[in-house]
């Protein structure tokens, strides 16, 4: 089934290329059928190209999926044009009295703040608990997993000491967790982070699950025990290339980065990497539609009158 998105959205083109059944607002609004409505809250500086790795991934199911983009209202976005926010991005004073079957916060390259020093915290607070009672799932990305774990939780970041970029294995701790049913015991995944979570802490926490961690990167997965709640600290969104630009990024600006582990073929920055992690991307949130988005949102939130209480129903 199609995605729905904004008409001209950039994206758009490079979607039918890869063949992903992309459908825009005009031609949805003539189907009589109840999508799946996901708001994505994108903190991405790059928004253009974090906007094709989602819609990659939300269009490989056989689900209708919805897509409404959030930008922040308190922080001022440097690298996509004003034009781009104005025409496909809405603010949380204009959807905060709507529901929406599930949200994606991406991650944000600000994880050596502290938590209030970043100039949109209190509206990401507001936002996180708006969700409590207007989302039924949501799926927290890198930084977005550590605001979460934070703020809903009480679990604060440790700072690393040095990047943790590359591609790590994981181990998965019960494969009958719905989230991750069809993954290997073992799987690989990308992180690029400056921060970190205690394992000690999630796994001591009477409300979290931990699913899968890897001995070098850490904790990975974690399941709220209510299931309203995913965090994943890694980015398996990426493509197989955006390690790689953001580690020459660095180099340019005169970072002396080191080269992130397990990328490169021969550890060779000069080689091409390949994405080893696709499948387990797509089984992710293909999973997470499925499960904890699809079979457990109200029907209809208007008839449905539960601000608490998501129970399951049938689309």
């Amino acid at each position: 089934m199609p995605i729905n998105i904004p008409q001209y959205l950039p994206a758009t083109e490079h979607l039918k290329k890869e063949k992903i059944f992309v459908m825009e607002e005009e031609r949805s609004k003539s189907q009589n059928i109840r999508p799946l409505n996901i708001l994505i809250f994108n903190l991405m500086p790059e928004k253009e190209k974090t906007e094709l790795q989602l819609l990659r991934l939300l269009g490989n199911t056989p689900l209708q999926v919805n897509v409404t983009f959030l930008n922040t209202a308190t922080h001022e976005s440097k690298n996509v044009s004003k034009s781009h926010l104005e025409t496909f991005y809405t603010t949380f004073q204009e959807i905060k009295d709507d529901r929406f079957d599930g949200m994606i916060i991406t991650g944000a390259p600000i994880e050596l703040f502290d938590f209030q020093e970043v100039d949109f915290w209190a509206e990401h607070q507001q936002i996180l608990d708006w969700a409590q009672t207007n989302v039924t799932s949501t799926l927290h990305i890198c930084w977005g997993a550590q605001a979460a774990l934070f703020h809903l939780y009480g679990i604060g970041k440790l700072a690393l000491p040095e990047k943790c970029s590359g591609v790590f294995q994981h181990k998965v701790v019960d494969s009958t967790v719905e989230l991750i049913r069809g993954f290997n015991d073992v799987f690989p995944a990308p992180h690029s982070r400056n921060t970190t979570v205690s394992i000690e802490e999630v796994q001591n926490h009477p409300q979290l699950e931990l699913l899968a961690s890897s001995e070098e990167a850490g904790v990975f997965l974690v399941l709220s025990k209510d299931e309203r709640h995913i965090m994943v600290t890694g980015h398996l969104e990426y493509d197989a290339d955006t390690l790689g630009e953001e580690y020459a990024r660095d180099v340019a600006k005169g970072l002396n980065p080191k080269v992130p582990k397990y990328y490169f073929p021969n550890d060779n920055p000069s080689e091409k990497p390949y994405n080893t992690w696709r499948s387990h991307t797509h089984l992710l949130f293909s999973n997470w539609l499925n499960y904890y988005v699809y079979q457990e949102t109200p029907y209809d939130w208007v008839e449905s009158g539960r601000n608490h209480s998501l129970t399951s129903s049938c689309l």
